[in-house]
């Protein structure tokens, strides 16, 4: 999606709503004239809109900013740790009517701070899926963890969150690209990846996480400029979108004819 037209050969671009290419950026706290800058500027550009962690009940000026979002047809949901923090104080409940309140159509369900299992998140995939689109997110905050959660048991969860009626799964790498599919130096567990991708899972149901250029620019190689891609700056909608078009350097010869196919 180009704001005018040219010669060029770009890659072709659904418009939203889409099934895949999604581009979910993070608000962690951006001031409102700013956030309304971005969304009103950059909405063409942004699927959804995740208010980081428990950010969003700290955030005096939530309802102004999920209006702005409404009014520029951009979807939205909590983090996933707020849930946590939920479901740790017997208040689940609480929570899905918190997101009802705030006109929320998504959720992310998660369980990569607390201890609770998978079986139990899909019991809650199932739950919440009654009022609304579910992400699940798989993968641990704690890097260690991560790592010692091995690839098959990685997919067999993915699969499981699907089954249990989440619309997509999210790869855990945290907004600093240091734990879940990265390893805590911030590099890609490739292996994982190519696992991930080489499983059953349509690729459309899968979003990974990837808060930097280096991971966008992994991906964008790695699945096209379809892939799903969260916790993307705030501010990087715009950059995002000239990765996924080829046009800036780091994808540039990617989609050119005879250039060689995805990595």
């Amino acid at each position: 999606m180009t704001s005018w037209n040219t010669e060029l050969r770009l890659p072709a671009r659904e418009s939203k709503p889409r099934l895949a290419g999604w581009t979910i950026v993070i608000d962690n706290g951006v001031p409102l004239r700013h956030f309304e800058d971005v969304i009103e500027s950059y909405g063409a550009h942004i699927d959804l809109v995740k208010f980081g962690w428990g950010t969003s009940l700290v955030t005096p000026v939530l309802e102004a900013k999920t209006r702005c979002l409404r009014a520029h047809e951009v979807d939205y949901f909590f983090g996933g740790t707020l849930f946590e923090k939920f479901h740790i104080q017997g208040k689940a409940d609480q929570y899905r009517e918190y997101c009802l309140r705030h006109g929320c159509r998504y959720v992310e369900l998660s369980n990569g701070t607390v201890p609770l299992t998978n079986e139990e998140k899909d019991e809650y995939i199932y739950r919440f899926a009654r009022d609304f689109r579910v992400l699940s997110e798989v993968g641990y905050k704690d890097a260690a963890k991560s790592l010692n959660l091995s690839p098959a048991r990685w997919i067999q969860f993915m699969k499981d969150d699907l089954a249990a009626g989440a619309v997509k799964v999210i790869t855990e790498a945290r907004e600093s690209g240091t734990s879940g599919i990265c390893r805590s130096d911030g590099e890609v567990r490739f292996g994982l990846i190519e696992e991930i991708l080489d499983s059953e899972i349509p690729v459309q149901d899968i979003v990974f996480e990837a808060p930097n250029k280096t991971l966008q620019t992994y991906f964008i190689h790695k699945v096209g400029p379809a892939v799903n891609l969260a916790n993307i700056p705030f501010d990087d909608a715009v950059a995002l979108e000239t990765l996924r078009l080829g046009l800036r350097s780091d994808t540039l010869m990617l989609f050119e004819e005879g250039a060689g196919e995805h990595a």
